[in-house]
């Protein structure tokens, strides 16, 4: 499609839904949009609505399916950005589809942990009852990489035009079916009027420890972070606040700013992301910063294959996030904070929305928080499939209307952010903290753990244990005790993924390892994003290996040449050891395979290109690429940038 020959005209439809995204963000009223193909204004208040770029094309693909040349001419008049540059956003998102196809998309999770345990399958029935895969009329399905429900697998998310996505775990080729048939009108977006299995009501399957038929041991004694979840009714302010919700909060206002900072300081938090920086450093540099407005940014995009701990915060306990966010955003003296939430998580959006509207009517939001004299409020922004928007500065693009590819450092966020000013980036986790910071102060809560692993951690357990779900422990607790915690090991082990396809594989001689950030380091591994893997050995460890390095082949935005090029050569190394045909000997293959790891970790710009080999460089160090390799590589269509 060449827009600059391009005349096509936006529907009435499109034009409507991008109106309603303008409303909404009080710019301009609906007749304004549909009468003017261009607005009076240039310069800086031209430029100041392509942050609204993302929004306005979610609306297009939600009111018809897919984003046609009309509506991305329409868009780029509105916003006042370049066709170019608007048909090279909506092509960098795998959620969005600039050629038409059926309405109905399911998106399959075909990824490290859903795949062995019936993603496969899944895939197989419906190229049966649909067609290949991305081909239908009324609906077409795609392979998908981790849709964060790896404790239900296998998952399947629904992406629906005219009525609200929907995810299904642990789902069936039937029961997609099933919804796919539902009339449309039948349901109304709110997680209460969906079907039980898909509200995901049992909480207790996601978070064991919380009680319910599968309660462990040690019950509900020591949850801090999870201690809500199943308690509260997440669509409930006033049940929240019966469970102890806005008291940290109202501590906070007591304490004042330079004290909030000091205990946060005195616990020694690190972030929960993977990247373990200190959280009042970033706190205090923003509260610092001469320069206004300050902005605070959850990055809630958690898009790490085997990882799913935020979405079940998010889902269960949305009303503490808020909270978190409020603090954090008071501390440092923002008065907007944003939301910045994984496209796939369809439940945990519509929740949060409504506890940001919630909080909003009952003063726990606005230009006034609680009389207290300080003015915040949050927006909650969708992505829209693209693991790299999971890196702080890509993510800023992402919300300024820019490809989400990845920005060079220094200026730091704290300094030159969002918008070009200082800003605090927080992961879901790391916030979720603050409050039991508040709750027992900064020294006590740097009493559990030790040196720099404060606190309790959130483990994602998954794929051959008995029990799967997000498990809470205090940093020091052995990979051993945390494997038995989850029931212990279905099978045979024969290794542990430990932080996601950006971590490395522990051997079963290493499960004494404790959980810290520095007894993880000694053993030349990662805690990463938290995640548990654990693989016994009927696994196809080859071609989880491959499927791992073909995730990041298609994740790469593509902005630098060694993780654009050194992705695809890495998965096509181990593709041609699948086939039999190496370059030379086996023993040349894996040399180049270590090769180009060492480029890629040497020369990227950001940490997707420099951990995209860890996994199987991890696996080539450990004697796990022995077994010959699988030829199961596929991946999600379209997603290659």
């Amino acid at each position: 499609m060449d827009l600059r020959l391009s005349n096509a005209e936006a529907s009435p439809a499109e034009q409507e839904a991008v109106a309603a995204v303008l409303r909404e963000h009080g710019r301009v009223t609906g007749d304004e949009v549909r009468e003017h193909a261009y607005f009076a204004d240039s310069g800086h208040a031209a430029r100041g609505r392509r942050h609204l770029l993302l929004p306005a094309l979610h609306a297009v693909m939600e009111e018809v399916g897919w984003i046609s040349p009309g509506a991305l001419n329409h868009v780029a008049r509105v916003l006042s950005v370049p066709p170019a540059d608007v048909y090279g956003v909506a092509t960098f998102y795998a959620m969005f589809a600039v050629e038409q196809r059926a309405p109905d998309v399911v998106h399959v999770c075909d990824d490290i942990a859903c795949g062995p345990r019936g993603g496969e399958e899944i895939a197989a029935r419906l190229t049966d009852q649909l067609g290949p895969e991305g081909k239908g009329d009324d609906a077409c399905w795609v392979r998908s990489p981790c849709l964060g429900l790896c404790e239900r697998a296998p998952a399947v998310l629904l992406q629906r035009t005219r009525r609200p996505d929907v995810s299904l775990a642990p789902a069936t080729a039937e029961a997609v079916a099933g919804e796919l048939a539902r009339p449309v009108g039948s349901d109304t977006g709110v997680a209460a009027d969906l079907p039980a299995d898909l509200a995901f009501a049992d909480t207790t399957v996601s978070a064991p420890q919380t009680g319910g038929d599968r309660v462990l041991a040690s019950g509900r004694a020591g949850l801090r972070l999870l201690r809500r979840v199943g308690l509260v009714d997440p669509e409930s302010l006033d049940d929240y606040r019966a469970h102890g919700g806005y008291t940290a909060l109202r501590r906070a206002i007591e304490f004042g700013p330079t004290r909030v900072i000091k205990e946060v300081t005195d616990a020694s938090l690190t972030g929960r992301g993977g990247a373990a920086f200190p959280t009042g450093v970033k706190w205090d540099g923003v509260a610092r910063a001469p320069e206004r407005p300050h902005y605070l940014v959850c990055n809630a995009d958690e898009s790490e294959p085997g990882t799913f701990k935020d979405r079940v915060l998010m889902e269960s306990d949305p009303f503490g996030l808020i909270e978190a966010m409020t603090i954090a955003g008071y501390a440092s003296g923002c008065e907007r904070g944003y939301l910045y939430i994984r496209g796939e998580y369809p439940l945990a959006t519509r929740r949060l929305q409504g506890a940001i509207e919630a909080a909003r009517a009952r003063g726990y939001l606005g230009d006034d928080v609680l009389g207290a004299g300080f003015a915040f409020d949050i927006e909650l922004r969708r992505g829209a499939g693209a693991y790299i928007c999971g890196e702080e500065t890509a993510l800023l693009n992402s919300l300024e209307g820019l490809r989400g590819e990845p920005r060079n450092k220094p200026p730091f966020p704290s300094v030159k952010g969002l918008f070009g000013k200082p800003t605090v980036i927080n992961n879901v986790e790391t916030l979720y903290n603050v409050l039991e910071v508040l709750a027992i102060g900064g020294p006590a809560f740097a009493s559990i753990g030790g040196q720099r692993s404060t606190g309790t951690k959130l483990f994602c357990v998954a794929g051959a244990v008995q029990t799967p779900g997000v498990y809470e422990v205090d940093f020091g607790t052995t990979l051993r005790e945390l494997l038995m915690l989850a029931g212990g090991v279905r099978g045979e082990l024969r290794a542990v993924l430990l932080g996601g396809a950006a971590g490395g594989f522990v051997l079963p001689d290493r499960l004494d390892v404790p959980l810290t950030l520095e007894g993880t380091r000694e053993i030349g591994s990662t805690l990463g994003s938290g995640v548990v893997l654990a693989i016994d050995t009927s696994a196809d460890m080859p071609g989880m290996l491959r499927r791992i390095a073909a995730f990041f082949r298609d994740e790469s935005c593509g902005q630098c040449v060694p993780c654009r090029v050194g992705t695809v050569r890495q998965e096509e190394a181990l593709a041609r050891l699948a086939r039999g045909v190496p370059l030379g000997s086996r023993e040349t293959e894996l040399a180049l395979i270590d090769d180009l790891a060492r480029v890629m970790v040497d020369a990227s710009i950001c940490g997707l290109g420099q951990t995209a080999p860890s996994a199987v460089r991890s696996a080539l160090d450990l004697g796990l690429l022995d077994a010959p390799v699988s030829s199961n590589g596929a991946s999600r269509n379209g997603r290659a940038r």
